[in-house]
């Protein structure tokens, strides 16, 4: 009896993986070319995240829905995702947020939450659906694409939703890598000050580099450790934006999603802050987490109907660029005061 209890095990697990399998290939398929396309076009600032959703919301328009592959596509959107996000702690230290000193710090964690709060008035305004304006609000102000998808899990809002957050925080960081460097030289600001202000407001970590070593090798540096403090941010915020959702469903007593996740993130950033982990296990583990977030944001690009996306209009797009111009001139008075 048992040993046909082992089998039936066997097989349940055999038939689970052979479910999801296609769908797992195929969004690893699309991830592997959307890291790929940066390198060919030699556009080292152009995120893969982003373009491997490009490539599959074109593949699910186009082609339409792949067969066999749902399911592995919504394992790649969920457990991929979660496994990803807890591997981009090992990327922050404690020692590296301290570094920027308390002000920038302050001003970091001040943008960040007023930048949230903005954007979430704005949406009730605008006549923005919550979650979407949660998603917007959640990219522009902590780390573009990453903490849109990661937000979702606690926020639960549609794949059109996501799509179109995604685009926005897309569009407007864009913006912000060709503007700011620009910006920066006519204001005069010395690169310790340019760098924390494109790390500081500047949406994707691709983006922040792209536009802060423009500015030489020291404001760079400042750029990319500013934005990793934000992203730091990304634990606690979404544990906030999990109860604010909870509660709106369910009354003052109900109970917030635990994003257990998330405190796999926190471990691995005090992990990493204890003990350094070697050069060869890190040229492994970053390369390796931006093709799981690829994945995931591939997966998310196979799950969306465009047509769907058009539905939504252009007020959320309006709500994102409310939320760009508002970091970005929250940050810079912040800057000029320090």
């Amino acid at each position: 009896m048992s040993i046909q209890t082992h089998a039936g095990h066997t097989g349940d697990a055999f038939a689970s993986v052979s479910r999801i399998l296609p769908g797992v290939a195929l969004t690893g398929a699309v991830a592997a070319a959307a890291i790929l396309v940066p390198r060919l076009l030699q556009m080292p600032a152009l995120s893969p995240l982003v373009v491997a959703m490009v490539i599959g919301i074109t593949l699910r328009n186009v082609v339409g829905p792949i067969a066999n592959s749902a399911d592995g596509v919504a394992f790649s959107m969920r457990r991929i995702l979660r496994f990803a996000i807890v591997l981009l702690g090992l990327q922050l230290t404690v020692r590296q947020i301290g570094d920027l000193g308390l002000g920038a710090l302050a001003l970091i964690v001040v943008s960040l939450v007023s930048t949230f709060l903005a954007i979430k008035l704005a949406g009730r305004l605008l006549g923005v659906e919550r979650g979407l304006a949660e998603l917007i609000a959640a990219g522009t102000s902590i780390c573009g694409a990453s903490a849109v998808i990661a937000t979702n899990t606690v926020t639960r809002a549609r794949d059109e939703d996501v799509a179109y957050a995604i685009a926005c925080v897309t569009v407007f960081g864009t913006l912000s890598m060709l503007l700011l460097p620009l910006a920066g030289s006519a204001l005069g600001l010395d690169a310790a000050h340019y760098g924390l202000w494109v790390g500081a407001s500047v949406h994707e970590v691709a983006q922040v580099v792209g536009a802060a070593f423009q500015g030489g090798e020291e404001a760079g540096q400042f750029g990319t450790v500013a934005k990793l403090s934000r992203v730091l941010l990304l634990a606690p915020m979404i544990l906030l934006i999990g109860t604010m959702a909870a509660r709106g469903r369910g009354g003052a007593g109900a109970r917030a999603p635990m994003p257990w996740f998330v405190f796999g993130f926190i471990a691995m950033v005090v992990a990493n802050s204890l003990f350094a982990l070697p050069a060869g296990a890190r040229e492994v583990i970053v390369p390796a987490t931006s093709f799981l977030l690829a994945m995931a944001l591939a997966a998310m690009g196979l799950s969306t109907d465009i047509g769907k996306l058009r539905a939504k209009g252009l007020r959320p797009l309006a709500l994102g660029a409310v939320g760009w111009v508002f970091i970005t001139l929250v940050t810079l008075g912040g800057v000029l005061v320090l």
